[in-house]
């Protein structure tokens, strides 16, 4: 007699536990024989073409009907399990090395199936952030070469669509499917993601797997777990208010613009501004005025050039008495990021977005016949700030047709700066600045996938409050860590040049998100920082060099990851000591001596006293140290580098990496 099919042998000894005296199918605590027609399904993050972690427990999911028993393969390798109350079920299966190609089926005891052919044993990595990490191959230099040469069959993509969700979500909104490296499919791609994949297949000869899980404009906090930012703390009135939004949105944003009242009652008047700006009586014949048709960074004033915070605008219009008593719409077009508004002193509504078109009803009575005093207060938190939508669109529509538009000139008052400010809370549900929208949507659905380590492109949203960010940012890797694997490597790409040159010393918070995020990394063993601040674009925040950033990523992952002997880093400060009349700073990442590009002397250092008096000094490289004379009068206690949003820097080590911007405390 031939001998039956080892498989189905399995098959057939495991579906006999679901099947009763006589072969009647009975249901019990362990197994459904009776299901419905639903099919077992695969999580697309484990369909066709799909890369796998080699060498680490696979751990599969899907979907099948409630209670029923699985058979789940993979090459050679099986797993029995039974899906959840809710239809969910996760398989375990032994460890494999690179290769394949194999297919992975699930089937019940009914023979209802699904499968996914062509999965290769590899290397996975997770690449998520902002839009520096979303931004596509088709917008980088060289694009026309890099897009041509993008096919590569060892690469293999998954890109992760936007998807934003109140509450943790187990499956994805939108499906995501992968894809091998073509030169369309490369096109909309992460190009730092993909250029970094690139040199790590180039130099491991592993099938490389990349998920694009990114969101241009995201915060932080976007991408926590509400479990990992309740226990942060600080964020229960966002996080009770974001749980309440998934069932009466109504009532949660009448909490949350109580709220948001709250916090604007505690600001200093001086940052913000008296109530009498939005007074009709009030005289603004002293302030100047602008055209408001586009960012205020771009209006030609100085002031307002690299400016974030409160900035108040002022205008009248006239109305008819017929229009005066009807009921009216105030159109202000989009403003960035949030606003009040008042017309006549009668606060008639407040909207936070950058993008999002102001629209507010107006009440019959709340205009009169003649001038009507408009007042809005608009905070800007970072980019582009004020009231940028064309001039077209800030007008007034009345109930009978009517519209009466706006004036383009508005007289404006620069109230108080974001230091002074301080962060407002952003609304919870904002899809990329809101509070774990993103983790429930994009990241949550991923499950527990293998990975060979993540890559962190982020931050530009988040300047405004570096300090925050600090705690923040270890936080958000050990809640990744207890997702994905406790000691995954974590590499940071740290912020890019970008902004203004200055002449003096400044303060930046551009320069403190670096200074947190080169501390974060020093902290934790098993993360890195590829720094970028060399290869910025001081008139655009989002430069075209996104090889390079691959390739810095890269050596990090050759070096820490794969083991290879290579300089990973550019010279990274340790310690600020005086000796003898002189500041000596010692790096590491300096063998072979460090280096001055372009000149006989490092650029870019200054000397501190008490906050905020520096002031730049002349340095000398002198092995692998940096000594700077200290002038006679009052010692000082700090010593900072590359202290600005897009400071120009020239300090690097043999392998010709940059240093990280830092600033350090001088000891003895």
């Amino acid at each position: 007699m031939k001998a039956m099919n080892p498989r189905i042998v399995r098959t057939l000894l495991w579906a006999a536990t679901c099947i009763g005296a006589g072969l009647v199918p009975v249901r019990s605590a362990n197994c459904d024989a009776a299901p419905g027609d639903v099919a077992p399904t695969l999580a697309p993050q484990y369909a066709d073409h799909a890369v796998l972690q080699r060498d680490q427990p696979i751990r599969l999911a899907g979907r099948a009907a409630p209670g029923i028993a699985l058979d789940v393969q993979l090459g050679e390798g099986h797993a029995h399990v039974m899906a959840d109350a809710n239809g969910r079920w996760q398989a375990q299966l032994p460890p494999l090395p690179a290769g394949g190609p194999l297919s992975i089926s699930v089937q019940d005891a009914a023979g209802r199936s699904s499968a996914a052919h062509d999965i290769v044993i590899g290397d996975v990595w997770l690449c998520s952030g902002q839009s520096n990490m979303e931004m596509q191959v088709r917008r980088v230099a060289n694009l026309e070469t890099e897009v041509a040469n993008g096919g590569n069959a060892h690469i293999r993509l998954l890109q992760v669509g936007r998807q934003a969700s109140d509450a943790p979500r187990s499956d994805f909104q939108l499906a995501p499917t992968w894809l091998p490296a073509t030169s369309a499919s490369v096109r909309d791609f992460s190009a730092a993601c993909f250029f970094f994949g690139r040199d790590i297949e180039r130099t491991q000869h592993v099938v490389v797997g990349l998920i694009d899980d990114s969101w241009g404009g995201s915060s932080i906090q976007a991408w926590m777990s509400p479990g990992a930012l309740h226990a942060f703390g600080g964020y229960d009135e966002s996080l009770d208010r974001l749980a309440e939004h998934g069932h009466d949105p109504a009532a949660a944003e009448a909490g949350w613009r109580a709220f948001i009242d709250r916090w604007w009652q505690s600001r200093p008047t001086t940052a913000i501004g008296p109530a009498e700006f939005s007074a009709p009586q009030y005289d603004d014949s002293r302030w100047p005025t602008m055209p408001v048709d586009g960012d205020w960074e771009t209006s030609g004033i100085p002031a307002l050039s690299q400016f974030d915070g409160v900035v108040w605008f002022r205008s009248t219009v006239q109305v008819s008495a017929a229009q005066a008593a009807l009921p009216a719409h105030l159109r202000l077009g989009a403003v960035d990021d949030a606003d009040i508004t008042w017309v006549n002193g009668l606060k008639v509504g407040g909207i936070e977005g950058w993008d999002v078109p102001r629209d507010y009803a107006l009440a019959p009575g709340t205009l009169h016949a003649g001038g009507n005093l408009i007042a809005v207060r608009v905070f800007d938190s970072g980019g582009g700030g004020g009231m940028w939508s064309p001039p077209a669109q800030r007008r007034i529509d009345f109930a009978d047709g009517s519209s009466v538009p706006l004036a383009l000139d508005w007289r404006y008052d620069i109230t108080g700066s974001i230091a002074e400010v301080g962060a407002m809370p952003h609304a919870p549900w904002l899809p990329a600045i809101g509070t774990t929208t993103l983790h429930n949507g994009m990241i949550a659905p991923l499950g527990n996938i293998g990975l060979r380590g993540m890559l962190w492109y982020q931050g530009e949203s988040n300047v405004a409050d570096a300090t925050e960010y600090a705690r923040l940012l270890p936080a958000l890797i050990a809640d990744w860590r207890a997702q994905f694997g406790a000691s995954l490597p974590f590499y940071i790409v740290q912020l890019a040049g970008f902004g203004e040159a200055v002449q003096a010393p400044v303060e930046s918070g551009w320069a403190e998100l670096r200074d947190a995020q080169r501390r974060v990394v020093e902290a934790d063993a098993h993360s890195g920082l590829a720094v970028a601040i060399d290869i910025g674009d001081r008139y655009d925040i989002h430069p075209t060099n996104k090889q390079e950033v691959g390739r810095r990523l890269a050596l990090l992952a050759r070096h820490r990851s794969y083991g290879e002997a290579l300089e990973d880093s550019g010279p990274a400060a340790r310690s600020a000591r005086r000796r003898g009349g002189q500041i000596v700073i010692s790096f590491a990442h300096a063998a072979g001596g460090l280096r001055a590009l372009g000149s006989n002397r490092p650029v870019g250092f200054e000397l501190c006293g008490a906050p905020p008096h520096c002031r730049f000094v002349d340095a000398r490289v002198a092995g692998e140290t940096v000594v700077i004379g200290e002038p006679g009068g009052a010692r000082a206690q700090r010593v900072r580098y590359a202290w600005a949003g897009s400071p120009i820097v020239n300090l690097v080590n043999a392998a010709g990496l940059p240093a990280s911007p830092f600033e350090l405390a001088i000891t003895r």
